[in-house]
């Protein structure tokens, strides 16, 4: 085992885990991740991510506000917002709209929270049993039945330099609910994150997700969004990924009612020596479900990206269609691109496909445009931006859109063609 994980389970024995109604659910998490190895290449979910920046790194563990100066604001987005600086909560709005509850756990919390708290994150993820174990400020949100909640609730986790973080959030949308979450990271430097937030959704609920994972450099994360579908429940998610040393997602979607959709659009940029792992699992356990992934990728210089997607489909989740679709655009020969589409169908009656693309920048369209004055720096970007504008202009809320397109163009300046 390495070093971190021996630190991170002696200070949850000697005193860390915490004693609220959660606890039951956190000592069998602990039981769990004792009996956990520490992944490595030989490891399938871990097989192309090197966890070698962490296993022996040590981190400030004490809550600190020293991260003042990163700004939490997206111009014209009106929100409700929580913050995490540290993984310390430091909010709950006092001013909610009708429909909407939000509660920091420390001894009681109703008995639906209890029950579905780690039950929709499946057991295997290594680090969520971390998150289980560590997560000192759990939120509780609930969307009551028939609401609709106009502003969308954000989730901002802010990271200062040589600190370690949990972080856990906790979605019901009752039935017949409409609601918007915005999960977000901020903070370059050199620090550690787990992030996990668990969404039940109520029949005929419809729930617009997004999660921006736009750290690079030092900062290393690992984090997951699952989500569980009742009968009818929609749901529309927007993932949006950089590259640091350690950058991972894991996205678990559970169909456990019939008539259910969902729609994942991802989007991952890499540059210099990044690596981005996103690993998604449709789990289509009704029948007359559907499901709609697509995941754009550029990655350039020595960056690597990995991404794997489970599509399952059980024995009695007759007439589901699900089609998920990878496309990738190759910046430069020393960079690497893993990719793993899975279809896993027991039943006979369903309609699947998977697609994969691997392309390098059409040389042919950047003399073009080269050709009409446009310098090559400025033909990078337009090519790049026009691969992943497609994506951008599928997100339901435009004021996330327009905020992300100059941070793209950013990125896109910054990678090179080689």
């Amino acid at each position: 085992m390495a070093n971190w994980l021996e630190s991170a389970v002696a200070r949850a024995e000697s005193g860390d885990l915490v004693n609220d109604c959660f606890v039951g659910k956190r000592r069998q998490a602990l039981t769990l991740l004792k009996q956990q190895a520490w992944p490595t290449r030989k490891v399938e979910a871990w097989k192309y991510t090197s966890l070698y920046p962490l296993q022996d790194k040590t981190f400030t563990i004490e809550a600190s506000n020293d991260t003042a100066a990163l700004s939490t604001v997206i111009d014209g987005l009106e929100s409700i917002d929580l913050i995490f600086i540290n993984g310390a909560l430091q909010n709950i709005p006092s001013e909610l709209p009708v429909g909407l509850s939000i509660a920091s756990v420390n001894d009681s919390a109703e008995a639906w929270a209890v029950e579905t708290y780690s039950s929709i994150k499946p057991e295997r993820h290594l680090f969520g049993l971390v998150n289980d174990v560590l997560a000192s400020d759990t939120v509780i949100i609930d969307v009551a039945a028939n609401a609709s909640i106009d502003r969308p609730v954000r989730i901002v986790n802010v990271l200062s330099a040589g600190h370690e973080s949990h972080s856990r959030v906790l979605v019901r949308l009752g039935n017949n609910a409409k609601a918007s979450f915005i999960e977000q990271a901020i903070g370059n430097e050199s620090s550690f994150h787990t992030a996990f937030v668990e969404y039940d959704l109520g029949a005929e609920a419809e729930l617009e997700h997004y999660r921006f994972a736009l750290q690079t450099q030092d900062a290393m994360a690992v984090g997951g969004c699952h989500f569980n579908l009742a009968t009818k429940a929609q749901l529309n998610s927007t993932l949006v990924g950089f590259g640091s040393v350690l950058s991972r997602l894991d996205v678990d979607v559970i169909h456990a009612g019939e008539y259910t959709h969902a729609k994942i659009n991802a989007i991952y940029l890499l540059d210099n020596q990044e690596i981005f792992d996103l690993h998604t699992v449709i789990e289509h356990a009704m029948p007359n479900g559907s499901s709609e992934e697509n995941v754009h990728g550029i990655v350039a210089d020595q960056s690597t990206a990995v991404f794997n997607g489970r599509i399952h489909i059980h024995r009695d989740a007759q007439k589901v269609l699900a089609e998920m679709n990878n496309r990738n655009l190759l910046l430069s020969r020393e960079a690497t691109i893993n990719t793993k589409p899975e279809l896993e169908i027991y039943a006979d009656d369903v309609r699947c496909a998977h697609g994969v693309t691997i392309a390098e920048m059409d040389k042919t369209a950047l003399f073009y445009l080269q050709s009409r004055g446009v310098s090559l720096a400025q033909a990078q970007v337009m090519l790049n931006f026009g691969f992943i504008n497609e994506l951008v202009d599928q997100m339901p809320n435009q004021i996330l859109a327009q905020w992300l397109r100059p941070q793209l163009r950013e990125r896109f300046a910054q990678m090179e063609v080689k």
